[in-house]
């Protein structure tokens, strides 16, 4: 019985390491998505410096989330030996590399608000004290219990703050952080003339929808595999993130009126949404989360282009990370109550004060970050600079070479 109860033990951890780490595979694919969909929206002369951005935030976020934001935020370092970090199959390790995939999202978000006219660097070293030391704060507070917030609204409430793939945790913090930025470094050069709006119409459509694609597929790995075992998998979240995703498509095709940048960025609203309640939710509950996120982001980013002229959002990462995350929050604790045909197990206001908590903490970060930043040494590319494009002024070619 010892050596069949250790085989069984082996298979079940070896199975569990495979399951996270084919997560975090696929959420790492979705860095390839965020990096697209960029390249897609901005102009020509910046499509170089989307690609860098997405490639070396991811490395950064790596180095600060392994050395230091782990250990903020689930109280675990890696400083021992490899046979220590290699039992169970490296489990440790593996649900590490899941986790560090989710906070390497962070600045991927950030870069598409701040496109077009952000230094290199400055950017670089904002995004490290995010990933490094911010996220892993409100990380470690929502799904490790730190400092005993959960405990006060299970107390409270009757129910801890329930957000099983991030959609608070993750988008809206990253999306809230990016509202920082995005009013720090200002509006685009040329985006305003005689007071009325200059549209700069995205540069190419195919890449853009390539990213929403990859990013659709990607996320069925950000939340199914949010489980972390496989025992704790489940195709309700599944089923639950594809109705999120059909209901963000549609409402974003009749409400964006067939343009192509509302349709690809729906399914994203819709996802981003369905990340807290994905595990709890009845799939037509996830049908309504998702159509609702697609016309807040088709409403809210017409909005903010046309009226708020200090707000230059290229992706519109505020409204569908933000907005929309901050909705997926408040929805679980809605549609995935049981009276709604839920699994239960949620209370509204833990939801919305978990929300509005994600919002304060992320927003005061990003100012006190990005403020920090500017002050020593300016967050924006000299007018020249902007005008001649990121790609030739920080990486000295463009996306097209020349004959």
């Amino acid at each position: 019985m010892t050596a069949t109860n250790s085989a069984v033990e082996m298979l079940v951890s070896s199975s569990n390491t495979l399951f996270i780490l084919l997560g975090a595979i696929m959420v790492f694919a979705m860095h390839a998505g965020f990096a697209f969909l960029e390249v897609g929206t901005v102009r020509h002369k910046n499509q170089v410096n989307a690609l860098v951005k997405i490639m070396t935030d991811f490395a950064v976020s790596a180095l600060v989330y392994f050395f230091v934001g782990y250990q903020i935020a689930y109280g675990v370092n890696f400083f021992e030996s490899a046979a220590t970090l290699s039992q169970e199959n490296g489990y440790a390790l593996v649900k590490f590399f899941f986790l560090m995939t989710f906070a390497a999202a962070i600045p991927a978000i950030i870069s598409g608000g701040v496109a077009e006219r952000a230094k290199f660097y400055p950017m670089l070293i904002s995004a490290a004290a995010i990933v490094g030391i911010a996220y892993p704060f409100f990380e470690g507070i929502v799904w490790n219990g730190n400092y005993g917030v959960q405990g006060w609204l299970e107390e409270q409430y009757g129910a801890p703050f329930h957000d099983f793939a991030g959609s608070v945790v993750v988008h809206a913090f990253g999306g809230w952080v990016a509202l920082a930025a995005i009013i720090l470094l200002g509006t685009r050069n040329g985006r305003f003339r005689h007071g009325k709006l200059v549209a700069f119409a995205p540069s190419n459509i195919p890449f853009l929808a390539l990213g929403a694609w990859i990013l659709c597929i990607g996320w069925f790995g950000f939340n199914v595999m949010s489980a972390q075992t496989l025992d704790g998998i489940s195709g309700l979240v599944a089923v639950n993130s594809l109705m999120a995703m059909v209901g963000g498509i549609i409402a974003a095709m009749i409400f964006g009126k067939n343009d192509p940048g509302f349709i690809h960025n729906g399914p994203l609203a819709g996802l981003v949404a369905i990340c807290a309640g994905s595990d709890i939710m009845h799939p037509i509950g996830a049908l309504a989360t998702g159509a609702f996120a697609g016309a807040i982001f088709t409403f809210l980013f017409t909005h903010i282009q046309q009226k708020f002229k200090h707000t230059d959002d290229v992706l519109g990462v505020w409204p569908l990370h933000g907005v929309c995350g901050a909705w997926g929050g408040v929805a679980a604790g809605i549609f995935g109550s049981e009276a709604l045909g839920g699994l239960g197990g949620v209370s509204f206001m833990s939801q919305l004060i978990g929300s509005l908590g994600g919002i304060i903490v992320a927003t005061l970060s990003g100012f006190i970050v990005y403020g920090m930043v500017k002050v020593v040494s300016g967050l924006r590319l000299s007018e020249e600079d902007e005008f001649n494009g990121a790609d030739l002024s920080i990486h000295k070619i463009g996306s097209i070479g020349k004959e």
